[in-house]
């Protein structure tokens, strides 16, 4: 019990002094404050001195003026376009059997892209035809009249008819005879009247059919039959042309741009929907009759002309230049852009050009430089205008903003033009922050 009693016992060690314990506690706290303040003068110091986030913009020249013969008169960007886009759609609703084009693949007029179900259109038109043989059948009986036999069986009946009737009239004799001699009844008269009457109207009735029967068809029971089979023939006609309207073929030479059905898909003529049946099943069009479509604004059009001639480029491909010429003016002008939409013609497109692919088109005048001068042309530079403050451009070099004063020109629907000061090539700061000044650093996005 001792030795319970002593682990029962209250410890009374002196512990640590509380003041010692609160000094310790200022101390990390003071150290957590001070790393926080150091953190935020850091990042106020960066905010205020450090490099600002700026967008630039390859500065690319437009095509040189003695390049196409004559001045750049306007630059204008665009997209281009295929000059006759055709969706080939189905002409009657089916189930696509059998699909043998891809995206991209050309194909020639005629050639065979899909083909759909047409297990019921070759039922409708064994049918028609079925019925076309019926009624060409029975036309050919009418034409050729009433058989030997028909005749003679509507003789014979005419024949027996009439020995009916010569033994009703005899037994009708001797029924007077007897009525009036008081042997048989009037009633009997009576009898033996109505069957000799019943008998000559049947002879009368058997003596038309056999005149009908030797005279055959009138004639426009036969015609109504004519009639009746150029109405199948019509039906045939039909059935046939829907059963061929199940292949689906290119209605001109091509390529192919898009797929818009996979096998076992429905095509339908009528509504489509969005998630429903599809109511075309490629589209085409021939690349080698491409387009740039361009907005061009109100104050420039008066620059242009029908069949203006242009340098065509692209920003894919910049060192291939492509001739083409205004082919067509749209008649009205779009009220909210003010810009009139024109489409250029490219002469002689290759493999490189794609439709919506982005391309730039150089007017030039149809003025010719003189023989005698020789000099090099400038380039004509156009940048978006929000590039351009105070007569003067940024450029990003070396990590730093570069003031560049520039002569700046006409603006247009695509930007400024700049008559002098830049040259091509460099990284223009496209929306410059207002702060931004000579030399100060920049970080490129």
């Amino acid at each position: 019990m001792e030795a319970e009693l002593k682990s029962l016992r209250i410890d009374r060690t002196p512990r640590k002094s509380p003041a010692a314990s609160k000094w310790a506690t200022r101390w990390i706290v003071g150290g957590v404050a001070l790393f926080a303040l150091l953190g935020a003068a850091r990042f106020a110091y960066e905010k205020v001195n450090g490099a600002p986030v700026v967008s630039v913009e390859r500065v690319k020249p437009a095509v040189s003026p003695s390049a196409s013969g004559g001045s750049v008169i306007l630059n204008a960007t665009g997209y281009i376009i295929a000059a006759h886009r055709i969706q080939v759609a189905a002409k009657v609703v089916g189930k696509v059997a059998w699909i043998g084009v891809d995206k991209g693949n050309k194909v020639k007029e005629g050639q065979v892209l899909v083909r759909l179900e047409d297990d019921e259109y070759r039922a409708q038109r064994q049918q028609a035809t079925g019925q076309l043989a019926n009624l060409e059948a029975r036309l050919k009986e009418m034409e050729n009249g009433s058989r030997p036999e028909e005749i003679a069986g509507a003789l014979a009946n005419l024949n027996v008819a009439k020995a009916d009737l010569e033994n009703a009239r005899i037994t009708l004799e001797r029924t007077k005879n007897l009525t009036a001699s008081k042997v048989l009844s009037r009633q009997a008269l009576d009898d033996a009247q109505a069957r000799y009457d019943s008998h000559v109207a049947r002879v009368a009735s058997l003596e038309k059919t056999y005149e009908l029967v030797k005279l055959g068809p009138r004639i426009e029971q036969i015609d109504a039959v004519r009639g009746q089979i150029e109405q199948a023939k019509g039906a045939v006609a039909f059935s046939e042309t829907q059963l061929g309207n199940t292949v689906i073929r290119a209605t001109v030479s091509g390529t192919i741009l898009e797929r818009a059905v996979e096998k076992g898909e429905f095509v339908t003529t009528s509504f489509v929907g969005d998630k429903g049946a599809k109511g075309y099943v490629v589209s085409l069009a021939d690349l080698d009759d491409l387009q740039v479509e361009l907005d061009i604004s109100q104050n420039d059009f008066a620059k242009l002309g029908r069949r203006q001639r242009g340098v065509v480029t692209t920003d894919a491909f910049p060192d291939r230049k492509y001739e083409g010429f205004i082919e067509e003016i749209s008649p009205e002008a779009n009220r909210q852009k003010a810009t009139v939409q024109i489409k250029v013609r490219i002469l002689k497109p290759d493999d490189y050009l794609r439709p919506e692919m982005n391309a730039n088109v150089a007017f030039v005048s149809d003025e010719k430089a003189s023989a005698g001068d020789s000099r090099p042309s400038k380039p004509v530079i156009v940048v978006p205008t929000s590039a351009v403050r105070g007569g003067a451009v940024f450029v990003a070099l070396s990590g730093r903003a570069v003031r560049r004063p520039v002569k700046a020109g006409s603006q247009t629907s695509q930007g400024t033009r700049i008559d002098d000061g830049l040259v091509g090539g460099e990284d223009l700061i496209v929306n410059p922050p207002a702060n931004l000044s000579d030399g100060d650093k920049v970080t490129i996005k």
